[in-house]
């Protein structure tokens, strides 16, 4: 829906908008942004969309902040950032809430109120409003090689469903050439993907924080016997690699065959599903306690002081990108989990999961699944939390002593915003 109707747009009336966004998966993710850009672009001749890559989610985070701090010449219109960042967009003012133009929208509200639950759970801030809309989300999923599993006798069709069945299929896939699971545990990835395990373990609903990002649980009883079990998958039963795995390094682990299961974004299903040389099989999570998974991924903000014709061109955008066929074209291509409910009475949708019923895995798992962890100050906590589990790790703590110090240095960094 074009801004400005009628006759031909002459060039000074044309709204020249920036997109900053992030590609955290393999694929062709950035070439399909592009593409929709174009199309947005072809179909709307009073607005240009400029969409400029800016590499994973921190490099994004960093390129905003100096943009919007006057360190480059080039500032975002809107950008596409985590979830998780939407307390320090709130109260830095990098984003503004989006409330008041959803209420001037007609459609504003069926809009809002057609995203899944699960998704719309991170769009808000402390306040109740809404700074962000979901985009590129996701979940995380156990992805596993089907022929390692026949070639060691396991059933092909049964992936591990707990914790203790994970450990054992895990051991049973180990070889010289091979180890049977595979976690990322670098900074930046690990609490993601540790988000999960605490959920499938605890006994407090939320797992790492309060849902009003002020408070964190790292050092529970439960969060301390998720962190020794990844330490047991390394030390005890040495199914996992040894030391600080790269999320970015896992896909192409697994695609190779060094190692038969990893947990990993259903982001790069379309990535692994087009590089996969062996038959494969996604699951959901293995649980402890109940099943759990994080959700993750990325959302879209418009950035606060722009003027109220460019806020209007932004969200025409934002709902361009994020209509029914295009957040289902976004899944079938990328592997991302389709946002609106409405994408799963599309054609597209229900062929594309009747073909390949693997894809439909991540959506069936949100039902067990919660925002990871999210807090004020996220990056500063995402880095006391990955430090102290890369400490234990590398074997300088025990999983009781990180899970100490990572939560009073959170307590510390936190207590501002009690």
């Amino acid at each position: 829906m074009a801004l400005t109707m009628g006759g031909p747009v002459s060039a000074d009336e044309v709204i020249d908008l920036t997109l900053f966004f992030p590609v955290n998966v393999g694929g062709d993710a950035a070439n399909l942004i592009d593409e929709m850009t174009a199309e947005y672009n072809e179909q709307n001749p009073d607005v240009n969309v400029t969409a400029v890559y800016t590499g994973n989610y921190d490099d994004t985070v960093t390129a905003i902040q100096t943009a919007l701090q006057g360190g480059s010449d080039t500032k975002p219109d809107l950008f596409v950032s985590l979830a998780t960042q939407r307390f320090t967009m709130d109260y830095t003012g990098m984003a503004m809430k989006l409330d008041d133009i959803i209420a001037a929208d007609p459609e504003g509200q069926d809009f809002i109120d057609d995203f899944i639950d699960g998704f719309m759970l991170d769009s808000y801030v402390e306040d109740g409003s809404i700074i962000s809309i979901p985009f590129q989300r996701s979940t995380e999923v156990l992805f596993y090689n089907k022929d390692a599993f026949a070639e060691v006798g396991l059933d092909p069709e049964a992936p591990p469903t707990t914790w203790d069945e994970l450990a054992e299929y895990a051991v049973k896939l180990t070889n010289d050439d091979r180890y049977g699971v595979g976690i990322a545990l670098n900074s930046g990835s690990a609490q993601w993907t540790f988000t999960g395990f605490s959920l499938q373990n605890c006994t407090n609903e939320y797992g790492l924080m309060n849902p009003n990002g002020k408070e964190v649980y790292f050092d529970t009883p439960e969060n301390v016997e998720a962190l020794q079990f990844w330490l047991d998958l390394q030390n005890k039963y040495k199914c996992m690699a040894p030391g600080i795995v790269q999320w970015t390094d896992l896909p192409t682990q697994f695609l190779s065959g060094q190692v038969a299961m990893i947990y990993h974004t259903t982001g790069n299903l379309a990535n692994i599903k087009e590089n996969a040389t062996f038959d494969f099989g996604v699951a959901f999570q293995p649980q402890s306690k109940q099943y759990g998974a994080p959700t993750g991924g990325g959302n879209f903000y418009i950035t606060s002081g722009i003027s109220e014709e460019r806020q209007q061109a932004a969200w025409d955008y934002i709902k361009f990108m994020c209509s029914p066929e295009n957040a289902t074209k976004w899944s079938i291509n990328t592997g991302y989990v389709a946002t609106r409910n409405s994408c799963y009475e599309t054609d597209e949708l229900k062929e594309y999961y009747e073909s390949y019923p693997a894809a439909k895995i991540a959506y069936e798992q949100l039902e067990y699944a919660q925002p990871e962890l999210t807090t004020y100050n996220a990056a500063e906590i995402w880095r006391i939390l990955n430090d102290n589990i890369q400490a234990a790790v590398t074997g300088e703590l025990t999983a009781e002593e990180a899970m100490a110090a990572a939560q009073e240095q959170a307590d510390d960094v936190l207590y501002d915003f009690q």
